[in-house]
Order: structure tokens, then sequence, then C-alpha cells
């Protein structure tokens, strides 16, 4: 029986590419910078996040959604430092947009300046999910090995950061943080890079003053924006 191909000519992902711009918009509006944190399983999410809400001591109001495919392990670990709601996918290897709202629509209803997507441990599937944020940021862990970045281009062709974690451990792995930058760089050029280690709090100071940083950007933006459309407005 002949087959027939038919062009569509159309981004099958449209619709949910719309959904994420809205989202997003709708955070950059109330202030809230999202980071959308994606690894392997065990590269040191949750550890970071840990770290974060010490280095930071409520200066700032963060929240958390934690993804995984079971239990939630990583959610009780960050209770008692932020207000977290776990997103459990059954056994999806990614998050969707629609359950990161599920879970905003539980975490308690306040000003967050902060929120973080602990996405599903996984290099390959979350790379091709906006789920509102501003940034994406790969935890690459020293234990992993240096390759990683060119095995799992799409992961690092789509992140604006990479933190390379566990750095305590450097003397005993065969892991090269020049190699492993040069590898990520050839993909995603404009990278940001930062070493840290969550156990011994170093790096902390430089990860934490990228996302203020980042921060101060959207709101300046933000800003920039509302005060062109009210001079428009005026001018009309």
């Amino acid at each position: 029986m002949p087959t027939t191909t038919i062009a569509v000519n159309q981004d099958v992902l449209a619709a949910k590419k719309q959904r994420a711009l809205e989202q997003r918009d709708r955070f950059t509006a109330q202030g809230t910078f999202v980071v959308n944190l994606v690894s392997s399983p065990g590269a040191g999410k949750t550890s970071l996040l840990q770290a974060t809400a010490r280095h930071w001591q409520n200066r700032f109001c963060v929240g958390v959604l934690v993804g995984d495919i079971a239990t939630d392990r990583d959610a009780e670990r960050l209770r008692p430092y932020v207000p977290v709601e776990q997103l459990t996918t059954g056994g999806a290897c990614h998050l969707e947009l629609s359950l990161v709202q599920q879970g905003l629509s539980r975490l308690p209803q306040q000003q967050y300046d902060f929120l973080f997507i602990e996405n599903i441990g996984n290099l390959v599937c979350p790379a091709s999910h906006d789920l509102g944020e501003h940034v994406r940021v790969v935890v690459l862990s020293t234990t992993e090995g240096d390759d990683k970045p060119g095995k799992y281009p799409k992961m690092f062709r789509t992140s604006q950061a990479m933190v390379i974690s566990k750095s305590d451990l450097l003397p005993y792995v065969p892991f090269s943080v020049d190699a492993a930058i040069q590898d990520a760089r050839l993909i995603q050029p404009d990278l940001v890079t930062i070493l840290t280690s969550s156990t011994r709090d170093e790096g902390l100071q430089d990860w934490c003053q990228f996302l203020e940083d980042a921060r101060k950007a959207m709101l300046a933006g933000r800003d920039a924006a509302q005060s062109l459309m009210t001079t428009q407005k005026g001018a009309s």
C-alpha cells in the first residue's frame, strides 16, 4: 500500500512554547526569577539548593518545586529551609509545565523572589521542555566525567549556565574542570560556568551572585518595558 507524506510546516510544540512564554511573563510581572535546575541523577541539585538557602539566610523569599519519578525524599531534605512542593511524575522522565503549575498552586501564596524547579535527574528529556523559567542551569558533578557536555549536547546547548558540583572530590576523581568547560563551550560558547562544593560552601558566593545579578537584570527589563508602555499611552 503506497504511503503519502503530508508536510505540515508547523511547530508541533508551538502551543506548549506559547504557554511557557505566558507563564514566564507572569513570573516576571510578579518579580519572581525562575531557575530550572537540570542534571543526571545524583549530581547534587538538592545539596546545591540547601547550600543556597543557607548562604542567603532568609535575605530572599525562595520557593522550590522538586521533581521526582517517585518519593518525596528530596523535598523533605529542603523543607527545613524553604517552602517546597513535591512534583511526582509516576514514571515520566521530565517535568511538564502543567505539573509545575499544579505545584505552584500548592505552594504558600506569597511573593517569591526566586523559584527553583528541581527537574528529574535526566540529561535528555528535560532539554526539550520549557517550564517558563528565566534561566536553565545544568549541574555537572565531578564524579560523572568531564565528557558529558559532548555526549548530551542539547542539554548544554539549551542551558545558560553550568555548575560543576562536588569540587571537593577533585583530588580523588579523574575529572578535568578545564576539559569540561572547553567541551561545554564548544556547544554553548556563552555558557556561564561556576565551580562549587555544597559540603564546603565553595563557590556559593559566585553562584548566588550570578542569580542575584540575573534577577536584577530581569527586573530592570520589566520596569523599562512598563515605563515605555506608560509613556506610549500618555502620548496617544
